[in-house]
């Protein structure tokens, strides 16, 4: 329950930087933080800069590569020219019409579905461009202990505010809340009113989002529905949305207790990490008839503490009245109840929590919850019986990597339960046990593990099994570690907070910024885009020479030319000296070799350069 201090690279402020909006973004955040009033804010979201930002933030997405209704995906729009692309989403931004939202079911751990909607890849863009603009507005106004589809926050964070208030604070009665369908009832007349108060009352863009969540849905058998309430959940813009109505909540909380203002005759000072210490406050405040409660929330997944049973039944009872009155929410009778903490667990976000007497005083025990447990064991087995008969040795090599990688992923989610070895160790006596029967000879217990993060994170475990010589990583090899509480100060929307989360850009803006506004003819938005992003990474010097580049001397090269089956994607660009344009291209190595004549190439130098002419098949450079 510590505090991480290790800088995060956030990729998202990094593409602001590009097109120069960081400005923009901390000033919308900062007046909104001052109460402002934003009645213009389609000109931001409209403006060419903030366009490309969303198409740079989104083509890499998962869901970018699934087609809505429309049945166009992110590589459709990737070969448009730029200005093609931009002026596309200015006229749709300026009248918005969405396509029809398609419904998927995907499957719920409980047996039961899920709904999905999917927008068109039109839609999806607009309604990123949208969310860069309303993101710093929003995080100015939400509560510190919202954890959910926010920027720099994580479950991790949940947990850890959980188990402080469990450990540290002894509030050892929790409420616990179930809404029912919370995405597929939410009020939109309420939605558009909560917007207004926290600000945002550009009328335009409202009527874009209002035409946004009214958008029909095509079922899967063909039926289209008018939705009159509700949010699609796999809409880019949804998550925001739900955190905007659920907002409130987290405020009326607060106002019962936490930010309750001091009787006028106690005096307040701040903690040395800047907070309000208001112990002698609550103290004068437990003799009233006050209900102590704190709120610990993760999109519409929430857990409220209270100090004793009368408090957390006064709560239960106060929320459940409150969502509905207030947001027209129901509750789930059979999930939702008051816990106490000593006898019971309380599960959140796929873990279990209880505190258990220690020296005294009580301290959190926590587990993978059972649904968890369930899954692990599920999708590994899953794992275990395609690598039962593989087609060959590369097909091997291939399901043993995603086993391996699902195992990291699943240890890195639940190193935070103090209790995890056991979890693990539960799961590791089955799946071992069917290697054990369905491997047989082709499983050994020596091997040589490559070097690289299984060997440094794993590799002295006695547990490590080898399939056909390739290492196994043992589920049951684990430690806990602390959950990790946000710093106060991380902030994407100030320049003190982006100086925790990651290093500034550190090449020349300047150039960054003609590389953007610059126009290739016949280039598409990919090249351009990623163009950008390659200069960045190269740090602004050529990829062969090492030299800083100015931007006349900057040459974008295909790897693989158009010719050969080439793309624009990243992987396939680098920049390189204008100097070596031709010499990268020419077929005879002797000619090229000619080209090169007032560039001398030292040994290494030539050798980057043979490497990216072999990628076009042509012929070292002697």
């Amino acid at each position: 329950m510590t505090t991480s201090k290790k800088a995060l690279k956030k990729e998202g402020i990094r593409h602001a930087e590009y097109y120069n909006l960081t400005e923009t973004f901390d000033e919308l955040y900062k007046k909104s933080q001052e109460g402002h009033i934003f009645t213009d804010l389609m000109s931001i979201i409209a403006s060419e800069d903030n366009i490309l930002l969303a198409f740079r933030n989104i083509k890499r997405n998962k869901g970018s590569m699934t087609a809505g209704t429309d049945g166009k995906r992110i590589a459709d729009l990737e070969i448009l020219p730029k200005n093609v692309f931009v002026e596309t989403v200015k006229r749709k931004l300026a009248w918005y019409e969405p396509k029809p939202v398609r419904r998927v079911e995907i499957p719920k751990p409980n047996g039961k579905m899920r709904p999905l909607g999917i927008p068109g890849i039109w839609d999806r863009v607009v309604q990123q461009c949208i969310l860069q603009v309303l993101d710093p507005i929003c995080e100015a106004k939400f509560h510190k202990r919202n954890n959910g589809f926010r920027p720099n926050r994580s479950v991790e964070q949940a947990i850890a505010q959980a188990m402080r208030m469990m450990q540290r604070q002894h509030l050892h009665y929790v409420v616990d809340v179930d809404i029912k369908g919370f995405f597929d009832n939410i009020n939109h007349t309420k939605l558009r009113k909560q917007m207004w108060t926290m600000g945002i009352r550009d009328k335009s863009l409202l009527c874009v989002i209002t035409k946004m969540l009214k958008a029909p849905i095509e079922m899967s058998d063909g039926e289209i529905v008018f939705p009159t309430k509700g949010t699609p959940q796999g809409g880019v813009l949804s998550p925001l949305l739900a955190n905007i109505v659920l907002n409130e909540l987290d405020w009326w909380i607060a106002s019962q207790w936490e930010t309750m203002p001091a009787p006028p005759n106690i005096k307040t000072f701040l903690n040395k990490n800047g907070g309000e210490n208001r112990s002698y406050i609550c103290k004068v405040y437990r003799k009233t008839k006050l209900k102590e409660m704190y709120i610990v929330r993760y999109a519409d997944d929430f857990k409220i503490f209270c100090r004793n049973k009368k408090d957390a039944d006064r709560a239960f009872i106060a929320v459940t009245k409150w969502l509905w009155d207030r947001l027209k929410l129901e509750i789930s009778p059979e999930k939702s109840k008051v816990v106490n903490l000593r006898k019971s667990y309380t599960e959140f976000l796929g873990f279990k929590l209880k505190v258990v007497p220690n020296k005294g005083s009580y301290k959190v025990r926590s587990h993978m919850s059972d649904k968890a447990i369930e899954k692990t064991k599920r999708d590994l087995m899953t794992k275990i019986n395609h690598l039962e008969h593989p087609s060959d040795r590369m097909e091997v090599h291939r399901l043993v990597g995603e086993y391996n990688s699902m195992v990291i992923g699943k240890h890195q989610a639940y190193a935070i339960a103090t209790c995890v070895y056991e979890d693990m160790d539960k799961i590791a006596f089955g799946l071992n046990k069917a290697m054990k029967n369905r491997f047989r000879e082709r499983l050994k217990k020596k091997g040589t593990i490559p070097d690289g993060y299984i060997k440094d994170v794993y590799g002295k475990s006695k547990q490590m099994r080898f399939l056909d010589g390739y290492p196994i990583i043992p589920l049951a090899y684990i430690r806990t570690r602390n959950a990790l509480h946000l710093p106060r100060a991380v902030c994407n929307y100030t320049p003190e907070g982006r100086e925790l989360i990651h290093k500034p850009l550190g090449v020349n803006v300047a150039i960054v910024r003609q590389l953007m506004e610059e126009e290739i003819s016949g280039e598409s938005i990919e090249f351009m885009d990623n163009r950008v992003s390659l200069y960045a990474s190269q740090h602004g010097k050529c990829a062969v020479m090492g030299v800083p580049l100015e931007k006349e001397e900057i040459y974008c090269h295909r790897k693989i030319p158009n010719s050969m089956g080439g793309n624009d994607r990243y992987e396939n660009l680098v920049i390189v000296h204008k100097c070596l344009r031709l010499a990268l291209m020419v077929k005879n190595p002797e000619t090229a070799k000619k080209m090169l004549s007032e560039t001398p190439l030292d040994k290494q130098k030539l050798k980057k350069l043979n490497k990216i002419r072999k990628s076009a098949n042509l012929n070292p450079i002697e």
